[in-house]
């Protein structure tokens, strides 16, 4: 049994947390991470995170603040364009396409396009040499007691920690946010979302492609080559049981199908490894914080993945509450502090959690209304410019 101290203890280790790590730790504040798993940096492993993240323009710059996107930038795919395309029936028969041009918002892409896997491995390298970060992989929360100045964490192997702020980064169901007393709110949809990566035979011109029909969006996003060839990452969401259906069909009859689903847009696909299915739900913590513990990311919004919202948004919670700290080091969790962080990301989060939620609905309807509402949203986004600009600046989050 060791004792620990520091500024801030972190439970949860994946993308969020290893992030939210190294964001403090450089801004000179001293970290205890924890995590009841070792991470997993393969493709290979059961356990791997096999979707991919387009990282928005926000995280990008935190990214190069913090020292990472040096790490990051060989293995990301800039997103220079987003098409729609809009199709009902099976075989899907395409309605309509709509362009979004990322020259319209500056000069730089909307995104980089990563595999989660890959941000893990590159993360958890850089966090070895970190000396204000001490990593405890393997090993997890147990239980939290509240002091007026401090909390005081027991951790899975009888460690304790004490530190002045903690941060719940440790997902949907986050052991530390229900130990700091906050609920959830959820709403369950009845579909689930295969993640994988493809090979294809045409070029993806670093498009990201959203196609909608009934289920859910059928999402493509440009990877760099493997092995000389096109690649993409794919979500494809679909209501449970055909998910499920999906998820177990021998490989030549799913790559049929994906061709199928995808217009034959790109080309023949051809599954690169293994599929994983992760359920869509939305959830919200009911409030950002309690005592001196914090929930961010998943731990306080998971939202279905749709526009790139999940992650980017969880980033968006570590940089307000990074600003927070470094305006003000010696407050770290203090009271103030903590509902300052809930007033600057409550109503954003609320926000993109019900047009998700809306989003979600539409694109994924079978009935006829829908889709015709879908269509007509379609058009009027896109075509009325300064509409099309305000969806797009939103869509890219806080700078």
């Amino acid at each position: 049994m060791t004792d620990h101290s520091a500024d801030i203890f972190i439970s949860g280790g994946g993308i969020a947390g290893q992030v939210t790590a190294a964001a403090f730790a450089e801004a000179g504040f001293s970290v205890v991470m924890a995590d009841p798993f070792t991470p997993v940096v393969t493709a290979d492993d059961d356990r791997s995170d096999l979707r991919s993240t387009a990282f928005l323009q926000p995280a990008r710059q935190l990214f190069d603040r913090i020292g990472l996107w040096p790490l990051l930038k060989s293995h990301a795919k800039p997103l220079e364009q987003l098409a729609v395309i809009d199709t009902v029936g099976w075989p899907p028969e395409v309605r309509d396409r709509r362009v979004f041009q990322s020259d319209d918002m500056g000069n730089e892409p909307f995104g980089w396009n990563l595999m989660n896997w890959v941000v893990r491995r590159e993360i958890w390298d850089y966090l070895q040499d970190q000396p204000r970060i001490t990593a405890l992989y393997g090993t997890g929360f147990r239980s939290l007691v509240q002091r007026t100045g401090e909390i005081i964490v027991t951790l899975t192997n009888g460690d304790i920690v004490r530190a002045r702020m903690g941060i719940a980064a440790d997902g949907k169901f986050s052991p530390l946010r229900e130990a700091a007393g906050i609920s959830v709110s959820t709403t369950r949809y009845g579909q689930k979302s295969l993640a994988f990566t493809i090979t294809h035979d045409l070029p993806h011109d670093n498009i990201s492609t959203e196609i909608y029909n009934e289920g859910g969006p059928f999402t493509i996003v440009p990877l760099p080559d493997i092995d000389g060839q096109n690649a993409s990452a794919i979500v494809w969401m679909n209501k449970g049981p055909r998910a499920i259906e999906l998820m177990n069909m021998p490989v030549a009859h799913f790559e049929e199908e994906m061709f199928v689903r995808s217009t034959g847009l790109l080309g023949r696909m051809h599954l690169q490894g293994n599929r994983s299915v992760w359920p869509i739900i939305t959830q919200t913590a009911d409030q950002l914080s309690s005592g001196r513990v914090a929930v961010v990311a998943e731990a306080a919004h998971a939202l279905p993945p749709i526009g790139a919202q999940g992650l980017n948004t969880s980033l968006n919670d570590v940089i307000a509450l990074l600003e927070l700290a470094e305006s003000a080091p010696d407050t770290l969790g203090d009271p103030p502090m903590m509902q300052a962080y809930g007033k600057a990301r409550a109503s954003d989060i609320a926000r993109r959690a019900r047009v998700i939620d809306l989003f979600n609905r539409v694109t994924r309807s079978g009935d006829g209304v829908m889709q015709a509402v879908r269509l007509i949203g379609l058009k009027a986004v896109h075509d009325v410019a300064p509409m099309r600009k305000r969806v797009m600046r939103a869509g890219l989050g806080p700078k």
